[in-house]
């Protein structure tokens, strides 16, 4: 028995001021589905309707036209209770460590447990747990959370968005401002809660390599509309669309492209450093 998806978006259009002189439409006809255990990549220029579909994953923005459905319910029934919906769905915005408010770590992440109504024994191992998962000893939460780093408040902002046990983990740019070895750390803590807790990852990005690292299945939402979706090496084996559409191709593929211009025998088909670097052997060593 195949199992539903998790999150079901059809035929979704949203359109920004209508009946203005601003009016603007940034979804049109959007079909998009996430299931458990897999990363969803979606990329797209900026203006592309990016944020504005996963505002529509959580019900931050209720559906104009058409339908998302989360675990079975419908956004667009003034029923559904929408408390619920963002317990299991949770969205990270660019730039969370921003968005921080509480005086020490522990209480940040303890903030959505809280309100849940939770026994304070809950709280305090939903919190542990939580921290734990981002890498952030359990000690921290008697910090002051302006004193942590960057790349620790970036964890710790998660970290409140996995102490609601969602099911579903949507993140827009997690990456963006992170060192190497900050966004390599990051990326390893999302593959691990995805892989070890069968959960599901949607992931916005303009960084390639990021979608290239995590995602499962890929799509292209340019003006408002998917063009393309697939695996990352189906939706990346089409460098000239990506192009047009003002994308580039992951690092790794566009060295490729530029020897396989140049007249050296090498597959444009490599994604990742390691398999460029086979392809520079191959071509090297024979």
């Amino acid at each position: 028995m195949t199992t539903p998806p998790l999150i079901e978006v059809h035929h979704l259009s949203h359109t920004y001021l209508p009946g203005t002189p601003l009016e603007t439409q940034s979804l049109r006809d959007v079909d998009f589905q996430v299931c458990a255990g897999e990363t969803v990549g979606i990329i797209g220029p900026t203006g592309s309707g990016k944020s504005t579909l996963l505002q529509h994953l959580n019900g931050l923005l209720r559906p104009q036209s058409g339908e998302v459905r989360v675990l079975g319910m419908s956004l667009r029934n003034p029923r559904t209770d929408l408390r619920t919906i963002r317990q299991q769905v949770g969205l990270l915005f660019q730039n969370p460590e921003d968005q921080l408010f509480e005086r020490y770590a522990g209480d940040d992440v303890a903030f959505g447990p809280r309100n849940l109504g939770l026994p304070p024994e809950q709280v305090r191992e939903r919190v542990r747990r939580a921290m734990e998962w981002v890498g952030l000893p359990f000690a921290y939460k008697d910090r002051l959370t302006l004193e942590l780093s960057q790349g620790q408040r970036r964890r710790l902002a998660m970290a409140g968005i996995l102490a609601l046990e969602p099911q579903v983990l949507v993140l827009d740019e997690p990456t963006a401002g992170l060192d190497p070895q900050g966004r390599r750390e990051l990326l390893r803590i999302l593959n691990k809660w995805r892989t070890e807790k069968e959960r599901a990852i949607v992931l916005a990005s303009h960084n390639m390599e990021d979608i290239v690292e995590l995602s499962t299945r890929v799509y292209i939402l340019v003006a408002g509309q998917i063009i393309l979706h697939g695996s990352p090496r189906e939706v990346f084996s089409h460098p000239e669309l990506l192009t047009a559409s003002g994308l580039e191709v992951p690092a790794p593929t566009a060295a490729m492209l530029e020897l396989h211009r140049r007249g050296f025998p090498v597959s444009t088909m490599a994604l990742t450093v390691e398999e460029a670097a086979k392809e520079i052997g191959a071509l090297l060593y024979g």
